[in-house]
């Protein structure tokens, strides 16, 4: 029994890493002059942090101390500014999130890179869960093993919760919309309606007059 319900804990941890995508590795190539941005659609009170680097595309070592330097600049789905840094070879953000929706990093090239070379940057993006220093925790509370691997789950857990709570609020509030709009359309269909029969009532009204006028009728 007690094999049977760690596969199945494990099976459902899983499945937890599989629905909750929580930490990714970027590469970009930037353009000579010009912007190029990376954006992730998150709810409120998420944990958001971030390590860039700056390297040569045909660099061999990417710890070379001969790096191009970059700026950076992370805002909100209101236009704030979270993070804004310029003539940096590496660095980190972190943030967390006060609104919902599309939150953006932007990475360009400054003017003192080695022209005829390309220039790209590397992004470690992190959220949720994936932000959290286990290693740290497990030492303060005192858990390791199994009671550190369910916390873990507890964790995921809440964040997919936390998701589907999310994705829930934007169907409602997208089913606001359409409904709205439906009535919107429906109302002005009417309108559109009652215009085109109240102007052709003139015409007729119009022509009876005129034909009446010239004796034709």
């Amino acid at each position: 029994m007690k094999l049977v319900a760690a596969r199945q804990m494990w099976a459902l941890m899983l499945a937890v890493a599989v629905v909750v995508p929580a930490a990714r590795g970027i590469w970009l190539d930037l353009p000579s002059s010009g912007v190029k941005c990376v954006s992730e659609e998150l709810h409120n009170h998420v944990v958001v942090l971030a390590d860039y680097y700056s390297f040569y595309g045909d660099q061999e070592d990417i710890n070379s101390t001969s790096t191009p330097s970059i700026s950076v600049k992370v805002t909100s789905p209101y236009g704030n500014d979270l993070y804004h840094k310029e003539k940096v070879r590496h660095g980190q953000f972190a943030f967390t999130t006060t609104e919902a929706g599309n939150y953006v990093a932007c990475f360009w090239v400054d003017g003192d890179h080695q022209a005829g070379r390309s220039v790209s940057v590397g992004i470690e993006w992190k959220t949720g869960i994936a932000t959290k220093d286990w290693d740290s925790i497990a030492k303060k509370e005192k858990i390791e093993g199994l009671d550190l691997e369910l916390r873990k789950l507890e964790d995921s857990v809440e964040a997919i919760h936390q998701n589907l709570i999310s994705m829930m609020t934007r169907e409602m509030q997208m089913r606001d919309v359409n409904e709205t709009t439906n009535t919107r359309v429906a109302r002005y269909s009417i309108m559109s309606l009652g215009v085109c029969i109240l102007v052709s009532v003139l015409q007729l009204w119009y022509l009876r007059q005129y034909f009446h006028k010239k004796k034709l009728i």
